[in-house]
């Protein structure tokens, strides 16, 4: 007996984190910094983490209420119907659930390469095929509705990561309208914007509910995670908002409880730390700032919790600073094996990735790498 054939599918491979790195080094990990995963440097929403400690003796019960009660509060927060938000087991979760809502047998997916690894995954998951658009790295990987219409040939959903991991670029509202407007009636655009409250642009909510000067649109949905601002990555919990027209089919594909009963009680109230959200924002920015003047090679401007770095030899430059005791993204998975990837840490994180990163690029001697350096087959996130 053997598993249908997978040879199509790649792994999906996390960033390192700081346990297993020490083992693996025979080290205390209290020497390591870990800015390799994008995670938030001030932990999760204190608020949070005592609706879990409270939760904790009632995860016996399904999260029935409690998964009503986190629709309803995300729905106000976004000022749509409790049918459009679609709660789900992380953002990975909700892409599942886009898929098998638009996805017939041998549709295709069009994705952004360098890019986030699981569109493709989950798409031939769910028997669909996978084709790529490219994000110039000579373009400062500029996010267009030209650079998507380009390589589109109707496929049935389009992924637009806003802001783009691992870039830190965002496509325009106007290009992601202009974008929709361009391709077939029944193509989905779908918006990831996983690092949405990092960013200056408007969400992309305003497309399906039409605020301000947009129009209603029947063809656009939404991702947003508790993981990034909020702070519960560990507990898994994202959801996606879609149209008004999409709002039955969710009963029919989710999981029974999407959401467990701990991830919806943290997330209630994690959507009110307004205290939080913000502090997280203004580090992020703050290190943001310090990097890109503080580095000594090209940092390009972010709109996520997280910046790019051009260093020649990632994997070289990861490995020495790692031994060092920060951890950061190689990002030759995804295709750009000059770059490495580095979390918006605290002050103190930040100001040691910096002297670290500047040290080993003395040491190393290593130079930018070539400006066309951008596509691949395999991309993480």
């Amino acid at each position: 007996m053997q598993p249908r054939d997978l040879s199509d599918h790649v792994a999906y491979e996390a960033g390192r984190g700081i346990e297993e790195v020490a083992r693996e080094l025979d080290r205390d990990p209290s020497e390591f910094i870990k800015l390799a995963s994008n995670e938030n440097p001030h932990g999760p929403s204190p608020a949070a983490a005592v609706a879990i400690r409270e939760t904790a003796s009632s995860v016996s019960s399904y999260p029935k209420a409690a998964h009503a009660d986190l629709t309803t509060a995300v729905a106000g927060r976004w000022n749509v119907t409790d049918d459009q938000v679609w709660l789900a087991n992380g953002g990975d979760g909700a892409i599942d659930y886009l898929h098998r809502t638009a996805l017939e047998p041998a549709d295709d997916v069009l994705v952004p390469t360098p890019g986030f690894a699981y569109y493709g995954m989950s798409a031939r998951f769910h028997h669909g095929g996978v084709r790529e658009y490219a994000l110039s790295k000579a373009d400062d990987f500029t996010q267009d509705a030209d650079t998507v219409l380009e390589a589109y040939d109707g496929e049935r959903v389009i992924w637009v990561t806003s802001p783009h991991n691992p870039t830190g670029s965002t496509m325009p509202l106007a290009e992601i309208e202009r974008l929709a407007d361009e391709t077939d009636e029944e193509t989905l655009i779908a918006v990831d914007e996983a690092y949405g409250e990092f960013a200056d642009e408007e969400s992309a909510i305003a497309l399906l509910d039409g605020w301000d000067e947009f129009e209603a649109r029947d063809d656009v949905a939404v991702l947003r995670t508790f993981s990034k601002a909020y702070g519960l990555a560990g507990v898994r919990l994202g959801y996606a908002v879609v149209p008004d027209e999409w709002a039955d089919a969710y009963a029919r594909v989710n999981t029974p409880f999407a959401a467990s009963e701990l991830a919806c009680r943290a997330g209630l109230a994690a959507i009110d730390d307004e205290e939080h959200v913000v502090r997280t924002v203004e580090t992020t920015r703050e290190s943001r700032a310090y990097m890109r003047d503080a580095i000594d090679a090209h940092v390009w401007e972010s709109q996520g919790n997280f910046v790019l770095v051009d260093v020649g030899d990632a994997s070289a430059v990861a490995a020495e600073m790692q031994e060092r005791g920060v951890i950061v993204r190689d990002c030759s998975s995804f295709g750009l094996p000059g770059c490495v990837r580095i979390t918006c840490g605290t002050e103190d994180e930040t100001e040691r990735a910096v002297a670290t990163l500047n040290e080993v690029l003395a040491d190393l001697d290593v130079e930018s790498s070539p400006a066309d350096e951008s596509d691949t087959e395999v991309a993480d996130t």
